[in-house]
């Protein structure tokens, strides 16, 4: 069975994603495959080099994400390039993975964690689709301090994304994680419990 699990930033996706993999389930994470497609040793490498220039490496020659998140941020025109390098890349890998799952255990639940799948209309390569959900406040809140940003800026990295509420309106299955650990993990073991 193929899960996707999406959410927007901060909301507390990783956490859930955590507590499937304890429950049995498998986890695919894009965030990590996509960093992969960054290093030197891969396709994408090479081309992002193309388009976005050598300034964007550090001194050992890899890519310094906070150098291309500052270009990207400020023009979504590159963000569209830089996702339409990595998005392919990312899809096959996810595949590959997926397969090697599936050989070990044919009946493996296997999540998906995808911040974009809403953005990127991969709803239909999903048999349910499970959303974490938080305020826009929380969510902002988070940002601040997890990445020691004003207001404004929290808020326009949300912005980039499809709105929480949204993404709330067409998930088979929404785990609130706006209040403390031990209620979204009840929340997790029963979603966990339905798909099984």
């Amino acid at each position: 069975m193929r899960i996707g699990l999406t959410g927007s930033i901060a909301c507390g996706k990783s956490t859930v994603a955590n507590m499937l993999k304890e429950l049995g389930a498998y986890i695919i994470d894009a965030d990590e495959i996509a960093h992969e497609a960054l290093k030197k040793t891969e396709k994408p490498y090479k081309q992002i080099l193309e388009v976005f220039g050598f300034f964007i490496l550090d001194e050992q020659g890899n890519i310094d994400r906070k150098k291309l998140g500052s270009i990207v941020l400020k023009d979504k025109q590159k963000l569209a390039v830089l996702e339409s390098i990595i998005h392919p890349y990312v899809q096959q890998k996810r595949k590959e993975i997926e397969e090697l799952i599936l050989q070990k255990n044919k009946n493996a639940m296997i999540i998906y964690d995808v911040p974009l799948l809403f953005e990127k209309h991969l709803e239909g390569s999903f048999d349910k689709i499970i959303v974490v959900y938080t305020t826009k406040n929380i969510q902002i809140e988070r940002l601040m301090k997890r990445q020691n940003l004003t207001y404004d800026e929290a808020l326009n990295l949300i912005k980039l994304q499809v709105d929480i509420e949204e993404k709330k309106k067409k998930a088979d299955f929404v785990i609130d994680n706006s209040y403390s650990l031990e209620d979204t993990r009840k929340q997790v073991v029963e979603v966990f419990k339905k798909l099984y």
